[in-house]
């Protein structure tokens, strides 16, 4: 209540006209980040934006879902699309970070280690290339990398930042989004928090690299 205070005084009565031109004129977000759900890395504040300027939707392990139309549920998947198609967003950044506690699920399941839950399991496997550009495939002896799933589990951080380029691919296979992205007026990106340091990462959907430190 004393935040929503101290927004409340310095959006609505000290600088008001921010606010007063978000509700006459609507929103005009310059990015959608697709963020985690974890409450150590906040968008807004890791890069001090201001209201109106960030577009954020945030799910456990900032994983972007192929595309796939069906009559399921597509919260992430309806947030992109409107973020694209209806506000046109001219940037888009994945971003990810240090100590994920959804790709410790996704190592500990690949380990056999079972989660007793609903949803997170299911979810997280999406991000399973991540793994299998280490580890190779279980069902392909001669893909077999030579990292092991319990030393991928000791460097955590290499499947968070490929996870991170996984879910640029992933953007990349809904059409309309696409085609703003041939057409030059969209630009992907992929960050990776560290959360120990505070150093950022990033990289792009062409970078042939497991992005690279810039702060």
């Amino acid at each position: 209540m004393q935040g929503a205070s101290h927004f409340k005084q310095r959006f609505y009565s000290q600088d008001p006209e921010l606010m007063r031109q978000l509700v006459e004129q609507g929103q005009s977000p310059v990015t959608l980040v697709i963020s985690c759900s974890d409450s150590r890395v906040d968008p807004a504040l890791l890069t001090n934006a201001k209201p109106g300027e960030l577009f954020t939707v945030r799910n456990v392990s900032n994983i972007v879902p192929p595309y796939g139309p069906s009559a399921n549920f597509h919260g992430t998947s309806s947030a992109i699309e409107f973020a694209v198609r209806d506000l046109q967003v001219p940037n888009i950044i994945v971003l990810g970070h240090g100590r994920c506690g959804g790709i410790q699920a996704l190592l500990s399941t690949l380990s056999g280690n079972d989660m007793q839950r609903d949803f997170i399991a299911d979810w997280v496997s999406i991000a399973m290339d991540a793994c299998r550009q280490f580890v190779g495939d279980p069902d392909n002896p001669g893909s077999q990398k030579e990292i092991s799933i319990d030393l991928l589990r000791e460097h955590q951080d290499l499947v968070e930042r490929a996870s991170v380029q996984g879910s640029l691919r992933n953007l990349m296979t809904y059409p309309w989004l696409r085609a703003r992205v041939d057409a030059g007026n969209l630009q992907l990106h992929g960050w990776w928090f560290d959360l120990e340091s505070g150093d950022l990462w990033t990289t792009t959907p062409e970078s042939p690299t497991l992005l690279l430190p810039v702060i």
